[in-house]
């Protein structure tokens, strides 16, 4: 791969994907809507083409595309836009795709197993998701899959990193940088995983570099799995942070639903801090070999760096 085009540059995962394909030396085009926030995250880095646009405009993402062997698709829409533009969006960039000759591999999370009864999830696990937005990621992949483009489906738990601000564990962070008392979304005694955005992306790039890796779905779970209690241990020893962390449960999160859009999306995924799908990544490991484990401790302490900076 000597070209590649990420959309959704300017969240977690795009960030870290264009930043871990640069330091490879392949040449990246960033795209986004915001001009100011790319600037902001690239304007300094080696090997990386800012491209301002709108992912529904396809004659910016043909321009964008021109010359790229992989399409990196890392957009996130609000939860409460999933209906209306997840597919919209994949249809399009399906036909920039077949129309550059281009490869897709798409940022999938863990939504489309819906509940699950065994301890570890292959890829290989019936997907039965019982919610809207488990369904629309299902029909996501579906219709990847049936289309012609070449494509990787890289499915990761909830995510944590530098720049990855719409995540479950983003508010509890930000609270903590900001020394005030933090709010974790979930069971404080329930084990779940939460991956470092740059081990996601250095997974995902080595599985694109390959011939043999697409039309397939592919795991890439985090290092281990963590209580909420063990990461507010790891932050405190971190930052000497003594504030209250409060638990928010299903019962909080439906009553914040009666008054805002997202958390009336948010009510159906709690079932996941409650009973969380764990990954197995036995297949990237047979086939590609050890999966990048950066340690809670230190990618906790890379991103509350990056949210220092940024207070």
């Amino acid at each position: 791969m000597k070209k590649a085009l990420v959309v959704g540059a300017s969240g977690g995962m795009g960030y870290a994907l264009v930043r871990g394909l640069a330091a490879r030396g392949i040449e990246v085009v960033a795209f986004a809507r915001g001009k100011e926030k790319l600037v902001a995250l690239f304007q300094h880095q080696p090997n990386v083409t800012i491209f301002t646009g709108d992912v529904f405009n396809v004659e910016q993402l043909e321009k964008a595309s021109h010359g790229v062997e992989v399409i990196f698709h890392a957009i996130s829409f609000p939860y409460q836009e999933w209906e209306a533009k997840h597919i919209r969006c994949l249809n399009i960039l399906i036909k920039v795709a077949q129309a550059q000759q281009a490869k897709i591999a798409l940022v999938d999370n863990i939504y489309a197993y819906g509940r699950v009864s065994i301890n570890v999830v292959t890829e290989d696990a019936r997907k039965d998701p019982q919610t809207k937005k488990g369904k629309i990621r299902l029909a996501m992949e579906r219709t990847l899959m049936d289309s012609s483009v070449p494509s990787l489906i890289v499915h990761m738990p909830d995510l944590y990193g530098p720049n990855a601000e719409n995540t479950i564990l983003h508010e509890t962070l930000k609270s903590v940088v900001q020394d005030k008392k933090a709010n974790y979304v979930g069971n404080m005694q329930v084990a779940r995983e939460f991956l470092y955005t740059f081990d996601g992306a250095k997974a995902m790039i080595e599985l694109a570099l390959r011939s043999d890796t697409y039309n397939q779905n592919w795991h890439v779970p985090a290092v281990h799995t963590v209580t909420g209690e063990q990461l507010v241990t790891i932050l405190r020893n971190i930052t000497g942070y003594k504030r209250e962390v409060r638990t928010v449960s299903k019962a909080m999160i439906r009553i914040l639903a009666i008054f805002s859009p997202f958390m009336k999306e948010m009510k159906e995924m709690m079932y996941l801090t409650e009973q969380p799908v764990i990954l197995s990544g036995e297949k990237y490991e047979k086939a590609i070999g050890t999966l990048p484990q950066t340690s809670y401790k230190e990618g906790l302490q890379e991103t509350m760096l990056w949210l220092k900076k940024r207070k």
